[in-house]
């Protein structure tokens, strides 16, 4: 039986852990052959191994996205391995630090904002063309309820993730004549390593320990959970599937129920 993304050629940035491993063993799954893109060569080639183990198709680009010439060459490779380019999942970013505002430097803002919206600029700049040519396309941006609602101490986020959602907003209007789609997830709390280092940095920020904000950030869900890469990761495969082809323009929260507004 053919999966929802048969004969799909999918860029997914940040593939070398978390969501990005997840979603890219979940893509090659449902038959799309996966440009796995991420900084560490090892654990992107770990990505890789995993689904090629699975009987997936799968390349890996050791690439910075936050650069041009390494957004060029994730694109290059990818057409030279699969013959094109439809389909793109912007997850790469590093979060930042959790700080104050009058300690939070402008190195701090620029990367920030560099890792999280830089990234996805480029990468739908360079593979836009592909898709054009390819007569189709799905753009996917990995957000956060944190760009719609706001989160304390994590300026350079929060601008970053709200950034993603204005650039899909105008995305989908100007590529919607392409037969291109564009859309943004915005996950609530990702059980992961991720989080367990944003719990850690908001509690010391606080001065409160681990325990209680992570029970706080808990309960502020009301489904009272964390939610899982597999959520996310299942999710953006609908959102590149035909099934939805008629949505975009759309950011939707996964994030056990905590309003993202």
């Amino acid at each position: 039986m053919k999966g929802s993304l048969e004969g799909r050629v999918a860029v997914i940035t940040g593939a070398s852990k978390g969501i990005g491993r997840v979603m890219s063993r979940l893509f090659a799954k449902e038959g799309a052959s996966v440009v796995c893109a991420a900084r560490s060569a090892a654990l992107v080639e770990e990505t890789v191994t995993a689904i090629v183990k699975d009987g997936g198709r799968a390349v890996s680009v050791v690439a910075d996205v936050s650069h041009e010439d390494d957004v060029r060459r994730v694109v290059e490779a990818g057409v030279r391995a699969f013959g094109r380019l439809d389909t793109l999942v912007n997850n790469a970013g590093d979060g930042g630090p959790t700080k104050p505002v009058q300690e939070y430097t402008t190195e701090d803002w620029f990367y920030t904002i560099n890792s999280c919206l830089t990234t996805s600029y480029l990468c739908i700049r360079f593979v836009v063309p592909e898709m054009i040519r390819a007569g189709r396309g799905a753009i996917v941006n990995i957000s956060s309820v944190a760009g719609r609602r706001g989160l304390a101490y994590r300026i350079g986020y929060c601008s970053a993730k709200a950034g993603q959602v204005g650039m899909t907003y105008g995305m989908a209007l100007e590529l919607a004549p392409h037969n291109i789609t564009v859309n943004a997830i915005a996950p609530g709390a990702v059980e992961g390593d991720r989080i367990d280092r944003v719990i850690a940095g908001q509690a010391s920020v606080r001065g409160v320990p681990v325990e209680e904000m992570r029970k706080a950030l808990v309960e502020r869900a009301p489904l009272k959970r964390m939610v899982t890469s597999e959520d996310i990761a299942a999710l953006a495969v609908f959102l590149c599937s035909d099934l939805a082809r008629n949505i975009s323009g759309q950011c939707i929260a996964v994030s056990a129920g905590e309003p993202a507004m």
